[in-house]
């Protein structure tokens, strides 16, 4: 009698899972037509679902991801960093609107590690953005890293999957700071553009080395105000280009763009959206954007099969125990990190 009751519970509860599955679908569906008919709210959901730490919206978020997928891939994607104090909002938003008036629809997603703790550091840039927030052709939204299960690159990737698939043909991508994030963000970005101060040559040792080798486009902002302050911008970018003539050459086959100017200038933001704008266009036509997108791709799956590996690991019964006994372990004696390594994957075997 008893295993009949529990048998009973147990199909009840299995019916229960295939009919939530079953409504999943049925509201993936609805909501991704939601998205392609241009709804801003069902968008913003979607990337809430995205961006949750919660487990059991993973399964939801990749099932929308993966029927956007296939209404995406027409989108040429921006990755633009700076300096703090660089004016990256206000450079973004006089491209954003250069492009906006050449007939593109613009999406505006802004990475910042800091938001995982304060969580209100990123909501400003809607403000800074106040014209082109409010542009019916334009979407910005903060997009916090730390807060998905892969970490920066993937919750952003996913997030720019889901505004192409919105009908939003320009990504814009902007990271706060010099770091990491900066990585990530290059390795799913077309063109990434690196925005200067005046003054700041003698600061070129706090930028790390990879952003300046893969800068497609080195601009110094903030280029206006007197005879001075040019002068300041044309000796900060001599010092760049110096420093990007001992570098290897970037792998696109391409050497970056350089300028000096004021986002508050449109007409100097409009020429170099030229500049950036034929480039791609060229790279299109050569393949050159092709290979780099698949060198993206590689990139991009080795550092997902490396974090799935590490949670495959760490969900092993055995792991906590054969952990703890390491740590323990290497109190009393010096092992090597591979050695620990070795020695700790040998054990959940």
């Amino acid at each position: 009698m008893a295993k009949d009751l529990e048998n009973e519970a147990r199909d009840r509860a299995l019916a229960r899972i295939r009919a939530a599955r079953a409504q999943r679908q049925v509201d993936v569906d609805g909501w991704l037509q939601d998205i392609l008919a241009g709804d801003r709210t069902a968008l913003a959901r979607a990337i809430s679902l995205i961006e949750s730490a919660k487990p059991e919206d993973r399964p939801t978020a990749e099932a929308l991801i993966q029927k956007a997928s296939a209404q995406s891939g027409k989108a040429l994607r921006y990755g633009i960093t700076g300096v703090p104090g660089a004016g990256k909002s206000t450079w973004i938003e006089a491209a954003g609107l250069d492009l906006i008036s050449r007939g593109h629809k613009v999406a505006v997603l802004a990475v910042d590690p800091s938001s995982q703790r304060t969580g209100g550091s990123l909501l400003g840039d809607k403000t800074r953005m106040s014209d082109l927030a409010q542009h019916q052709n334009a979407f910005v939204r903060p997009s916090p890293s730390g807060r998905t299960l892969g970490g920066v690159a993937e919750a952003t990737a996913e997030v720019a999957l889901l505004c192409e698939a919105a009908g939003f043909d320009r990504i814009l991508i902007e990271t706060v700071g010099v770091g990491q994030s900066e990585t990530d963000v290059r390795r799913m970005t077309d063109v990434f553009v690196l925005l200067l101060i005046p003054g700041g040559g003698d600061g070129i040792q706090g930028i790390k080395r990879g952003i300046l080798e893969w800068a497609d486009a080195v601009w110094v902002n903030k280029a206006d105000g007197g005879p001075e302050r040019l002068a300041a911008a044309e000796s900060a970018l001599a010092v760049y280009k110096g420093a990007l003539s001992l570098l290897s050459a970037p792998a696109d086959g391409a050497p970056p763009l350089f300028g000096t100017g004021s986002a508050l200038d449109s007409g100097q933001v409009h020429t170099l959206m030229d500049q950036l704008e034929d480039r791609l266009a060229a790279a299109q036509q050569s393949g050159q954007l092709h290979e780099r997108r698949a060198r993206q791709w590689r990139d991009s799956t080795e550092a997902l099969l490396a974090a799935e590996a590490l949670r495959q690991v760490r969900s092993n019964p055995k792991f906590p125990a054969a952990w703890q006994q390491l740590q323990a372990e290497g109190h009393h004696a010096q092992i090597l990190p591979y050695d620990a390594v070795r020695r700790l994957l040998d054990g959940l075997n």
